[in-house]
């Protein structure tokens, strides 16, 4: 039952809410500008702040909860049965679907089989040990939004931390007053460097429209190892990228958008 909850994410899930709302708690309790505005009945902060890290909680669930776009039947036909117009569609030169060894479906382009979630995910970004789950084609925005709240939640949770910690006369009387605080004080600047680091890097990856997997095994991905190393099919440009990714909510037939940007003639 022990190795189902830990399959299921529920213990990591329940960590991540535990963690986040005992930290709340703590910069409550201690004499932050938190506690001090509601003692002065200005409880604009505090509603504001506890909305904040309600709604990052929100997200963390609807991203670890969601279908990262999961590909549940063979969406494209084989080589031997491409009608006519796919086949004018598809050129020869375009790199050949492979069928997935694990879950025998055909893999679109940009998909890759996840072995913790037993599943090829649609433009495959990475599996998130943290959420529990695939950051895929449908769930990708929504990731990248929950990454931009919690950094906010993570540095106003930071800033108020500091704002309690209290002077004394020798180290031990300072930990007996700052201790739990200075606790929470270092796994705020922790999560908050993870965060930015992450949110960083996925924007990136997004002006580029290049996923994490692409990226990291660039040499190993059949439709990019033998292109140029600054060679990218499907990035339209910086505005165009961010543009699709935040705005259009469909499921992108990469082969079309691989031959359209392609120097190959169709």
């Amino acid at each position: 039952m022990l190795e189902n909850m830990f399959r299921t994410g529920f213990l990591i899930r329940t960590t991540h809410t535990v963690l986040t709302w005992v930290i709340t708690l703590i910069l409550f309790l201690h004499n932050t500008d938190l506690r001090r505005c509601e003692e002065h009945g200005e409880l604009l902060q505090p509603i504001l702040f506890s909305l904040l890290v309600l709604l990052s909680v929100m997200l963390y669930f609807t991203v670890s909860l969601m279908d990262p776009g999961f590909v549940l039947t063979d969406t494209v036909k084989s080589p031997q049965g491409l009608s006519e117009e796919l086949e004018v569609m598809i050129p020869q030169s375009t790199p050949r679907l492979r069928r997935c060894g694990y879950c025998l479906l055909q893999q679109p382009m940009r998909a890759r089989h996840c072995q913790t979630c037993k599943h090829c995910v649609h433009r495959f970004d990475h599996h998130c040990p943290w959420i529990e789950n695939c950051v895929g084609e449908r769930n990708h925005r929504w990731f990248i939004v929950y990454l931009t709240v919690q950094l906010v939640a993570l540095l106003w949770a930071l800033h108020i931390a500091l704002t309690g910690i209290s002077p004394a006369a020798t180290w031990r009387a300072w930990l007996g007053l700052n201790g739990v605080l200075a606790a929470a004080l270092g796994l705020l600047g922790v999560f908050s460097a993870v965060a930015a680091m992450l949110l960083g890097c996925h924007l990136y990856l997004v002006s580029v429209n290049a996923t994490t997997w692409e990226f990291m095994s660039r040499h190993r991905v059949s439709y990019l190892k033998n292109a140029g190393d600054d060679e990218n099919p499907f990035d339209r440009g910086v505005v165009c990228n961010l543009w699709d990714f935040f705005c259009v909510c469909r499921t992108v037939v990469w082969e079309h958008a691989y031959n359209r940007n392609s120097h190959t003639p169709v």
